[in-house]
């Protein structure tokens, strides 16, 4: 999964073509390390959407204006928006339930 940053969120995923599913993380967070590893997973099984990583501690604009207060959030945005909303570290299952539509 490629970073992401304040500067680049508008074009990489407000803009993408495509639904894109952004891992809010920071690098002192254990469950973000556990979720990494599943969402790498996804992207690589997945041709319609990406997936990208945002830092928190370095980027707090753009996790500020999702509400980002608990870490690992993972959000799924298509057509700009955000579309789906998952709060804590879960199993692949989860995550390919919430974004079936989308993947």
């Amino acid at each position: 999964m490629r970073d992401v940053t304040d500067a680049t969120f508008e074009d990489e995923v407000l803009n993408a073509g495509k639904p894109v599913v952004v891992d809010f993380w920071a690098p002192w967070c254990g469950p973000c390390k556990a979720v990494e590893p599943v969402l790498e997973q996804l992207s690589e099984s997945s041709a319609n959407a990406a997936f990208v990583r945002l830092d928190i501690d370095e980027n707090p604009v753009v996790a500020s204006r999702y509400d980002v207060l608990s870490i690992p959030t993972v959000i799924l945005f298509a057509e700009g928006e955000a579309r789906e909303t998952l709060v804590g570290a879960r199993p692949r299952a989860h995550y390919e339930r919430a974004f079936a539509d989308y993947l």
